[in-house]
């Protein structure tokens, strides 16, 4: 972790594993906190209100973390959830800060805009910030995480059927997975 990072200690192991697969953000200011809610989400990616004033490079990214999710009528700590599920759902959120980074300001307005109301837009979003972690060797860990909620019997089916609806499934992962892997037996 580098002076760019600014990571709550409860989760920096966690946080900087998942910034080792993608070597292209040690010199990006990223921030991740703990936040009270986030509305229909267990974490949340997005560029500083201030970024939209400076250059690409000189950008900051937030990453929200909720401090606590529903299982049923169970309520529990994020920090407290299985490391590589932490790391997995991290790595998603880096995926999305790998797809606003070379964004021009209008564009991530425009971005913002159609995310705030277009389904379209977030399933494309969504699978995109999937897509960038796959690519970048953290498949396992993505497919661990979405085991963990689609799989996992007292998250409600609600929440899992907003997993299903805008992110990548289990089978379209293990395709990026092994066309990955396909790749770097080629090289």
């Amino acid at each position: 972790m580098n002076s760019q990072h600014i990571i709550p200690k409860s989760i920096a192991t966690e946080a900087k594993k998942a910034l080792s697969y993608y070597p292209q953000l040690d010199n990006i200011n990223i921030e991740i906190k703990f936040k009270k809610n986030i509305k229909k989400s267990t974490m949340q990616a997005r560029p500083s209100f201030g970024s939209f004033f400076r250059t690409k490079k000189n950008r900051r990214f937030l990453i929200l973390i909720s401090e606590t999710f529903q299982i049923a009528d169970k309520t529990f700590k994020t920090r407290d959830i299985p490391s590589d599920i932490l790391i997995g759902w991290i790595g998603h959120e880096l995926g999305h800060i790998m797809d606003y980074q070379d964004r021009n300001k209008m564009n991530l307005i425009w971005f913002g805009l159609n995310y705030l109301f277009s389904e379209n837009h977030i399933v494309e979003a969504e699978r995109a910030a999937d897509t960038f972690a796959v690519e970048h060797g953290m498949g396992t860990y993505i497919l661990k995480t979405k085991d963990f909620i689609l799989n996992h019997a007292e998250i409600t089916p609600s929440y899992k059927a907003r997993i299903q609806k805008y992110y990548l499934s289990p089978e379209e992962i293990m395709e990026l997975v092994n066309d990955r892997e396909a790749l770097l037996k080629v090289d």
